[in-house]
């Protein structure tokens, strides 16, 4: 099989390449603005890549598509701290230059697997405290709060390679990932701007500020997946034995991993006791409550549980989730503590 994947440099495209390469028989074709992350790979006979710009390589990209068995459109913006403050980037990226591939998997009858969202969800309702994929509503907030045009973004993507299936037989598969976690996840650069997500900011601010600062106090809860488990469904996906994942949307998250933000950082901060890279600084650290408008902006919104069904990819694919939040919160640590010289 050859796949091709956009946004390979990204954190699940690392982890997802990576696995390919170890588990299965498969070429990869990368494409990403940077290779920065991807040095392992570059020998690997079964793996090339291009670097670029994604709003300019039309022609390149069209040829990619056309050259390869499965499309994997991974680039994106995936953190709040970017579509809050660059709505409309966000809205390029996610929405109209995706458009563009899957508009050549559509012309070249190629499969196309795409990587939606959890936060197409949105606020959980009575009929969506835990969300199903074919029967739960999609509530999102107020226009004013520019964090939703993700959401937005994502959603649409969804009902049009929906559409594409139904009228031009697009083959497809959509997959929602839910709050995957593991090393690379953000950098610690990011993190120094408070543009990271939650476990590698938590980590960093342990390290280098002493203080964590906990959004709305850190009530909202949150299903955390070990990263190697999501890689691992989204295989499953990729496989799609007997055709079974054909036309279908799955979650991808564990729910017995349903924590609060707070519970996590308590967890990182006492799991990060245990390293002697790390203790001291760990059993220092204050933690703060911050009022989200003053922590991202006044544009900010955000829901306050997001609990997934993943029963659905395990009746039909037989995937389930195995890594509990404390073992993957031990995993990053290891990584990051065999890195520390390097960040």
């Amino acid at each position: 099989m050859k796949i091709f994947i956009t946004g390979i440099n990204g954190f699940i495209g690392t982890h997802l390449l990576r696995a390919i390469l170890a588990k299965t028989d498969w070429c990869v074709q990368g494409f990403d603005l940077r290779d920065s992350n991807l040095a392992e790979f570059k020998d690997n006979p079964r793996f090339s890549m291009k670097t670029g710009d994604i709003f300019a390589e039309n022609e390149w990209l069209e040829q990619a598509v056309k050259d390869n068995d499965v499309i994997l459109p991974l680039a994106g913006i995936a953190r709040p701290a970017y579509y809050i403050t660059h709505p409309l980037w966000t809205f390029e990226l996610d929405f109209e230059q995706n458009l563009k591939i899957v508009r050549n998997c559509a012309k070249y009858h190629k499969r196309v697997i795409f990587p939606s969202t959890s936060e197409v969800y949105g606020m959980p309702t009575e009929n969506s405290r835990v969300m199903i994929e074919d029967e739960s509503t999609l509530t999102l907030g107020p226009i004013k709060k520019s964090r939703w045009i993700y959401s937005c973004s994502k959603q649409m993507m969804d009902r049009v390679i929906f559409a594409f299936g139904q009228e031009k037989d697009l083959p497809f598969s959509i997959f929602r990932p839910f709050n995957w976690v593991g090393p690379g996840l953000d950098t610690f650069k990011d993190a120094a701007e408070h543009k990271a997500r939650s476990i590698t900011q938590f980590i960093y601010d342990v390290l280098y500020t002493g203080e964590i600062n906990l959004v709305g106090g850190g009530a909202q809860k949150r299903s955390f997946i070990w990263v190697g488990d999501g890689v691992d469904g989204l295989i499953t996906i990729i496989k799609n034995e007997n055709g079974k994942a054909d036309g279908e949307i799955f979650n991808i998250g564990n729910p017995a991993n349903h924590y609060s933000i707070k519970e996590l950082a308590l967890m990182i901060v006492e799991e990060m006791k245990a390293y002697p890279e790390f203790a001291q600084a760990a059993q220092k650290v204050k933690m703060n409550e911050v009022p989200a408008a003053k922590y991202y902006g006044k544009n900010y919104d955000d829901m306050q549980d997001r609990l997934p069904s993943v029963k659905k990819i395990k009746d039909i694919l037989g995937w389930e989730p195995k890594t509990t939040l404390r073992e993957a919160i031990k995993l990053t640590l290891d990584w990051h503590a065999s890195h520390l010289e390097k960040v």
